[in-house]
């Protein structure tokens, strides 16, 4: 049987890079134990894993992160420094986040109880490997960051509440809408990854919580764990660093043609 650490590893690095790619990380996530026959390592694990890509997307935009902080503290000292895009990106993800915390509150518990199995999968698989196909067709990528409207981060604020739903894929179906709503590939993708900080760290959040109240030993050791945690980061770092450079020339085909046949695979699966 395949060791603990290993399928720490492994874990880790599929979290890191699904997180970030259009290919859903919760879906990855619940495939490969499934298909392997794992026992999972329980909600410690999950959270600091989470963390990790976490840590990923602060480390890599840390400039980024660094200018909307000092925007927000522009903003509150009715100062008007700020360049228009750190302002405008600024407003974009406070918008887009406010949609991720009413419906986590609203609708996660059912989720989590009704929308995990893998026939869900296979649909949203399917379905939004089109969306994203055919956002990255008709989308007509005129516009930039600077030109982010307030309405144009609700309406991605709003699809993101989408990959709630395993299969859906959080990066894909935000990148999507923001192609729709007119911006290039690595706009909608920087755009996207900066939204994810503060979802994930909400994430992180509510496992904290959750974690607070559960009781008994964890599933996973500390040298585990701390591979898992390390592992993600270092995969999510990456994947954001190849994924940008991909997008300067290369489409979502590649990821869109790969959820299909992963659909398929897990289709074969569950009618064999």
């Amino acid at each position: 049987m395949i060791s603990e650490s290993l399928r720490a590893l492994a874990l880790g690095i599929l979290q890191g890079l699904t997180e970030f790619l259009p290919i859903s990380s919760s879906a990855h996530l619940i495939l490969l134990p499934w298909l392997l026959d794992w026992e999972p390592f329980g909600l410690t694990f999950d959270i600091m894993v989470h963390g990790g890509t976490l840590a990923a997307v602060l480390i890599y935009f840390r400039r980024d992160w660094i200018r909307l902080l000092q925007t927000c503290g522009n903003a509150l000292g009715s100062r008007s420094e700020a360049h228009p895009q750190d302002r405008a990106l600024l407003l974009a993800l406070v918008l887009g986040t406010i949609p991720a915390v009413v419906a986590g509150l609203a609708a996660y518990d059912w989720i989590e109880r009704s929308a995990r199995g893998p026939e869900v999968i296979v649909a949203t698989l399917s379905f939004f490997a089109l969306v994203l196909w055919f956002a990255d067709r008709t989308g007509n990528r005129m516009r930039s960051l600077s030109q982010l409207r307030p309405l144009d981060g609700l309406w991605i604020g709003m699809a993101q509440t989408l990959a709630f739903v395993p299969g859906v894929s959080r990066s894909g179906v935000t990148i999507a809408m923001a192609m729709l709503l007119g911006l290039g590939r690595r706009d909608s993708a920087r755009l996207s990854f900066l939204l994810a900080g503060p979802v994930i760290l909400m994430a992180v959040g509510k496992g904290v919580l959750d974690l607070i109240t559960e009781t008994g030993e964890p599933s996973i050791s500390a040298p585990a764990l701390l591979l898992g945690v390390l592992s993600s980061c270092v995969a999510g770092f990456l994947c954001i660093r190849f994924f940008l450079r991909y997008l300067k020339a290369g489409s979502f085909l590649p990821f869109v043609v790969y959820r299909l046949i992963l659909a398929v695979v897990i289709l074969l699966g569950i009618v064999l």
